[in-house]
């Protein structure tokens, strides 16, 4: 659990992540470490990375952003991969609706 100043701390680093604005190294490394041990700090970083390249666009980009789900940075593989895995779709998703 967060105490409400390190909430505070990390959604304001997030929020300079989201609005492109200068974080330093070890501000980053900071949020990651919460980020790594909870899920949803983990969550707030992901919509922060994801509001830093810009607004979504409509359909089913915009609903994946909104469910927190997908890759962060945009299809790492090609559409209609024969390699591509549902599991790997679901990699943002919360361990709840992972498959184990």
């Amino acid at each position: 659990m967060l105490t409400s100043n390190t909430r505070l701390k990390l959604q304001g680093i997030l929020r300079r992540i989201a609005h492109q604005d200068e974080v330093s190294l070890g501000d980053r490394i900071y949020v990651q470490k919460f980020a790594d041990r909870d899920a949803t700090v983990a969550s707030w970083l992901r919509t922060a990375r994801r509001l830093q390249r810009g607004p979504a666009a409509a359909g089913v980009d915009q609903l994946l952003t909104a469910l927190d789900l997908g890759d962060v940075d945009g299809d790492a593989k090609a559409p209609n991969n024969p390699d591509d895995d549902l599991g790997d779709w679901f990699s943002g998703a919360p361990d709840w609706l992972r498959r184990s």
